[in-house]
């Protein structure tokens, strides 16, 4: 089996997607009949195929993997006719491994295009991704099926022009809503970039402003005395949830510092040190949450516990989790029972089951 290992992108999280690949690449190409074929995608999103034993090389003493620019080496996709050389020579791949983290890469802008060149791909299809990253259309589709979430406002550039006149309405909001401490959230950034924590009005503007920079649509959240509490899924219709884990941030919360740069970021305890009860809850709550936005394969939900326990709420979905040495989803997965090496062959076998099942239609 070919697996092409897709990293990088043109995204704010180009980073991050190259230290996942980098255990990626490392687990399976130590799997016997497993050839792997990495295609690094440099900031302005062209495809390079990378040599196999230099990227080896860099995933071996535990480094990102880096993008070698060589157009002789630049990989197009083909409408149904899957991935091509710059000589126009066929690229064999079984499966694509997108481990591209944020906008383009999520989105299911990379997913479309893989489906294009009729490409079978990891993780969830162009429907379920763009939705999951879209914080605003899953908060609905939950609202919809019953199941509880974080208090929100919905704050819209395109409203209001005067960027004073839209800070003065959101403050007024806020203050007849909830009151602060508040959660400033991009609608469709992931790995809380651009998110900022607001306890007073006075820093309102500047956190707005970080946000406004990476979506015109932002979301205001109540900030609860709460526990962070996530869960992986893995599969397609008959997915499973794993036991869930606690992240206990050693910041101010569990900002993009915290999950990829700093190893001191934030303490994980896996399984959570919650009742089994609430443990069951949260499980049978987050499948319901992967299914109503239509994903497969995998994701990490987010949830929220109230510290006296009366009550749980949905956060957010990652249809594409971090798989770095210090990310949530494979630990919790592994301590579930599914070694990492496993855990990347299922996901593989779950892409291509999901290829061949699909309606083209859709």
């Amino acid at each position: 089996m070919t697996i092409a290992l897709l990293y990088g992108g043109r995204t704010r999280e180009h980073e991050v997607s190259r230290v996942s690949a980098s255990g990626i690449l490392r687990e399976l190409d130590a799997i016997a009949d497993v050839s792997v074929s990495p295609i690094g995608i440099d900031r302005g999103g062209t495809w390079y195929l990378q040599d196999l034993e230099s990227r080896r090389t860099e995933a071996g003493a535990g480094g990102a993997l880096s993008i070698e620019t060589d157009p002789a080496r630049a990989v197009m996709l083909a409408p149904a006719g899957g991935l091509r050389l710059a000589d126009g020579n066929a690229l064999a791949v079984d499966c694509a491994f997108p481990i591209v983290h944020g906008e383009t890469g999520e989105d299911g802008v990379l997913q479309g295009a893989l489906e294009t060149a009729g490409v079978p791909y990891v993780g969830s299809g162009v429907g379920g991704s763009a939705v999951g990253i879209d914080k605003l259309r899953s908060k609905r589709l939950w609202e919809q099926a019953g199941l509880p979430i974080v208090p929100y406002l919905l704050i819209d550039r395109s409203d209001e022009p005067d960027f004073a006149a839209l800070a003065r309405n959101a403050d007024r909001a806020i203050l007849e809503n909830f009151g602060y401490p508040v959660f400033i959230k991009p609608n469709t950034a992931g790995s809380s970039v651009g998110t900022s924590r607001v306890s007073k009005p006075e820093t309102l503007r500047k956190a707005l402003e970080i946000a406004l920079e990476f979506d015109r649509v932002v979301l205001v959240e109540q900030a609860l005395s709460v526990r962070e509490i996530e869960t992986s899924i893995l599969g397609n219709a008959q997915a499973r949830a794993f036991p869930p884990g606690e992240v206990i941030p050693t910041h101010e919360f569990y900002d993009y510092d915290a999950k990829y740069e700093d190893p001191n970021g934030a303490d994980l305890c896996i399984p959570a040190d919650i009742p089994p009860e609430t443990a069951r809850t949260i499980e049978q709550m987050c499948l319901a949450a992967y299914h109503a936005v239509g994903a497969s394969g995998m994701a990490r939900v987010d949830c929220f516990i109230e510290r006296d326990g009366s009550a749980i709420y949905l956060n957010e979905i990652n249809t594409l989790p971090g798989f770095t040495p210090i990310s949530m989803y494979p630990k919790m997965v592994e301590r579930g029972g599914v070694p990492y090496r496993d855990l990347l062959m299922e996901l593989v076998r779950l892409g291509i089951e999901r290829s061949a099942t699909s309606v083209p239609s859709r």
